[in-house]
């Protein structure tokens, strides 16, 4: 496989519009070759959904999703520009995958990694830096070991990050920029509401052993 460099990355990204992670998939797809890898963006619908994502994107919907059993429900806005495509059959449909990858996935609690707070990202530093694995290493490479772990950690908190669950060889961000691409609009996930039954309520759990026990010694 060819050697993606930073500057072939820069150059597909100045001629496509695409962001940097997207190229830089594109130019592993394509082996390097910068007009393919411009045909699989365009493919994708990725090239055409970035040069929209500077628009205001003030419509779209809120859909929800309950899974079987009623157990885990879910609540979803997504954005886009006109109220028209919002009620279009591909935007509605995109809300409903977005709507069940939530349900799928309960460890996620954030749209994006830039929506984290940086007070979580410093917590889970702390945890990191005083793990058993890094003691005795030097500052330096502790530093580039915990970045490492930090960025796959907060990708994990991380909606758009997640692979999509009908197509693990693409992430939910490349798959909202999909639709983007064939809708002709900027297409935003704004915000998400999973709620599971019964959480945060305490139990009591009885012991029959102790309850037992006590009526034999009255």
């Amino acid at each position: 496989m060819a050697e993606i460099s930073a500057k072939l990355v820069k150059d597909l990204r100045d001629k496509t519009g695409a962001g940097m992670m997207d190229c830089k998939k594109a130019l592993s797809e394509s082996n390097g070759d910068t007009v393919k890898a411009i045909e699989w963006l365009r493919q994708k619908g990725i090239a055409s959904a970035e040069k929209k994502a500077g628009r205001t994107a003030a419509e779209g919907a809120i859909g929800s999703y309950i899974h079987t059993g009623a157990r885990v429900g879910v609540l979803v806005e997504i954005n886009c520009e006109t109220d028209f495509v919002a009620r279009g059959d591909l935007f509605q449909e995109l809300i409903r995958n977005v709507a069940m990858q939530i349900a799928a996935c309960p460890n996620v609690e954030y749209v994006s990694v830039d929506q984290i707070p940086s007070e979580v990202a410093d917590k889970e530093k702390a945890i990191e830096m005083g793990r058993d694995d890094l003691a005795g290493k030097p500052d330096a490479m502790k530093e580039k070991i915990v970045e490492g772990r930090i960025g796959k950690r907060l990708k994990e908190l991380a909606l758009l990050d997640q692979p999509f669950i009908k197509d693990s060889t693409m992430t939910v961000s490349e798959m909202v920029k999909q639709v983007a691409g064939k809708i002709g609009e900027n297409v935003q996930v704004r915000r998400f509401t999973r709620y599971t039954l019964g959480e945060g309520i305490e139990v009591e759990k009885a012991d029959f052993a102790a309850e037992v026990a006590a009526m034999q010694a009255a």
